[in-house]
C-alpha cells in the first residue's frame, strides 16, 4: 500500500497539494513533496503511524474489530489480483446480488487494470487533475511486494514486530498477506 501511496504523492500535482493543504478544518503543517527515497518514505510512514496522511495502523484495527458485524466484508487486494472472479462472486454473494451470466465476461473486463489504464480518465476522481500525468499516474503498477527490492530484512522485521504489536498476529499476517481471517462471513484463505 505504501508504494502506492508513495506513487500518488511524489506525483501530486499543484491543484492536489492546494486542494489537500487548504482544505477545511485540516490540521498538521502544510503537506509537501515527498523525500526522493521510497524507503526513507516507508521507515517515515511506519514510525509515525501513516504520515503524513492518517493513522494507517488506527484505521486497520478499526475495521478488523467490526468484521464480524454482517454489513462489513473485509477485502484484500492481493486476493482480488489472485482470483478476481473468486473475489467478485464473494462481493455479489454477501450484496445478494445476482449476476447474470451474459454480463459475467464484461464485469470481469470492467474490474481488469487493462480496462481501468485504458479508461482511467472516467474512473479516476477529476479524471487525474491531482495527478501530474494524469489518470495514468493513479492507476500505476497494480502489482504486489514491491517492497521486497527495497527494504531490508532489519526493515520488514521492524515492520512485522510493529504490525503484530498493533493488530495481534492474525489480523498483521491477514494485513500482510491476505490470509488467515477466520471471522464469520469472510472465507478462509
Amino acid at each position: 500500500m505504501v508504494w502506492s501511496l508513495y506513487n500518488h504523492h511524489a506525483n501530486a500535482s499543484e491543484c492536489y497539494y492546494k486542494t489537500v493543504n487548504e482544505t477545511p478544518g485540516r490540521i498538521g503543517p502544510p503537506l509537501a513533496p515527498p523525500v526522493a527515497s521510497i524507503r526513507q518514505y516507508f521507515l517515515e510512514w511506519l514510525a509515525r503511524d501513516g504520515y503524513p496522511y492518517w493513522p494507517f495502523w488506527e484505521n486497520i484495527k478499526s475495521w478488523w474489530d467490526i468484521r464480524h458485524l454482517p454489513n462489513v466484508l473485509l477485502l484484500h487486494y492481493a486476493n482480488l489480483t489472485k482470483n478476481m472472479p473468486g473475489e467478485i462472486r464473494r462481493i455479489a454473494t454477501f450484496l445478494d446480488i445476482d449476476i447474470d451470466p451474459k454480463t459475467w465476461p464484461v464485469i470481469l473486463e470492467h474490474c481488469s487494470m487493462d480496462y481501468m489504464r485504458a479508461h482511467g480518465d472516467r474512473i479516476v476522481p477529476l479524471e487525474g487533475a491531482f495527478w501530474t500525468k494524469g489518470a495514468r499516474t493513479f492507476i500505476h503498477k497494480g502489482t504486489n511486494g514491491r517492497w521486497k527490492q527495497t527494504l531490508t530484512d532489519d526493515d520488514i522485521r521492524l515492520y512485522r514486530d510493529h504490525a503484530i504489536a498493533v493488530l495481534g498476529v492474525e489480523c498483521a499476517r491477514w494485513l500482510e498477506t491476505g490470509t488467515g481471517m477466520t471471522a464469520s462471513g469472510n472465507t478462509l484463505v
